[in-house]
């Protein structure tokens, strides 16, 4: 009997205790900035495992600290995120923006310490104005050195890659080979980009015991030449050099001299830009087989105009682009091409995204003259006649319940599937 009330004793005065420091902890972690973070592919349990000292919440409206990323690539390969940091409520006017930027040979692993890295830095001015700046302890590696670096490569990056596939069933074999050579140089005054992309597919098949054959191949230079010359200019050319069996292009070369205007300061590109780009050139084209115009080749006149729009906000994000070219020669011969990416926050915890792609098109100039074979149309071995297509989806996401999302639990993994 008296262990049992020595035992009772115990566990009452352990739960008093748990009890006294979970409530000192959850008024702490009452008083920690409220942050909303909106960034693409972060790896959120990573986040809070990293960063505990501040209180995630899934509407933006709730938040006193809005946390934005946006990401470009980098001319080495790498890529550059940028963080924006909103103040709201008590923190409203207390904004600032960091730039973080990782190099293309960082693995994963890199990049996302990196990034989470970069999120503690800038949330320390905040975290410092609440009582939890307690718990957060700064320390300094140690490592930094003085040191002149010197860029052997004078800025040029290359990259080659090659990607062999290939799948086997008793009556079909397919085998395709993709490689690809990239070089680019960029700066702020030049950019510099050269790719070169090789495709071969070839599909075996027994059908009525007769054993067929069939081939893809393309390929693809491109070359692009861009000089900056202020905050919202830019002029520039394209080189495109393509021999293809599905497009019928024994050889077409294109050049497009062009020239670019962005409303906003390129300086601004990872918040929002609004580009016009126009350009005029020939086009030089040989086909494989004689086409539905009755040509074996021609050499023609075409422009093109795009407008492209890019807004990333509090209140989602905007991407679309317009396309239209034509030939000079003839020009009811055009391609019209709308495509965009639409994501709003309407009310707390209601999401809308939408995305689409639309386009008219009367510039297949290379189709080949006379009935496909059903094998080039069931293979997709050669490009067939369209006036249109169309692309899309849509989709709406209502959250409810606890603002709070600090906990990580890791078991049976994110989702339960069963």
């Amino acid at each position: 009997m008296k262990f049992i009330v020595i035992l009772f004793f115990f566990i009452f005065t352990t739960q008093s205790l748990i009890a006294q420091n979970a409530a000192e902890n959850d008024t702490l972690r009452k008083d920690a900035v409220k942050l909303f973070i909106d960034c693409v592919r972060c790896d959120m349990n990573h986040i809070r495992r990293e960063i505990p000292y501040v209180n995630y919440v899934r509407d933006v409206k709730e938040a006193e600290l809005y946390l934005m990323e946006t990401r470009e690539s980098t001319g080495s390969g790498g890529s550059q995120y940028t963080y924006f940091f909103i103040g709201q409520k008590k923190y409203e006017g207390l904004n600032d923006t960091l730039v973080y930027s990782s190099r293309p040979d960082d693995t994963r692993e890199h990049q996302r310490q990196g990034r989470t890295d970069m999120m503690k830095m800038g949330l320390m001015r905040y975290v410092a104005r609440t009582p939890i700046y307690r718990e957060v302890n700064i320390v300094h590696s140690g490592n930094i050195e003085e040191e002149e670096v010197s860029d052997k490569w004078n800025h040029w990056v290359f990259e080659v890659e090659t990607r062999p596939r290939f799948e086997s069933e008793e009556s079909r074999k397919e085998f395709s080979f993709d490689n690809s050579f990239m070089a680019n140089r960029i700066t702020p005054e030049w950019k510099v980009e050269f790719r070169v992309n090789h495709e071969l597919n070839r599909t075996k098949y027994l059908y009525e015991e007769e054993t067929h054959i069939k081939e893809r191949t393309e390929i693809e230079l491109d070359n692009l030449v861009v000089k900056s010359l202020s905050e919202h200019w830019s002029v520039g050319n394209r080189l495109s050099l393509l021999t293809s069996t599905f497009s019928n292009m024994e050889f077409n070369a294109t050049i497009l001299p062009s020239v670019e205007y962005n409303i906003y300061p390129y300086s601004e590109s990872t918040h929002r830009q609004l580009r016009f780009l126009y350009g005029i050139g020939p086009s030089i084209n040989y086909y494989n087989d004689t086409t539905i115009y009755n040509k074996i080749n021609e050499n023609l006149w075409r422009h093109q105009l795009q407008i492209a729009y890019q807004i990333q906000e509090k209140w989602g994000s905007i991407n679309f682009s317009l396309e239209g070219s034509n030939y000079f020669n003839d020009f009811s011969k055009y391609r019209i091409e709308l495509e965009g990416n639409l994501n709003i926050r309407i009310i707390k915890g209601l999401s809308l995204s939408i995305r689409g792609n639309i386009a008219q098109i009367h510039d297949q100039l290379s189709l080949v003259k006379g009935d496909l074979a059903e094998a080039d149309i069931l293979l997709q071995l050669q490009e067939l006649a369209t006036a249109y297509s169309i692309d899309g989806g849509i989709g709406l996401t209502y959250t409810f319940g606890s603002i709070f999302n600090n906990v990580v639990n890791p078991r049976f993994g994110n989702r339960r599937r069963f």
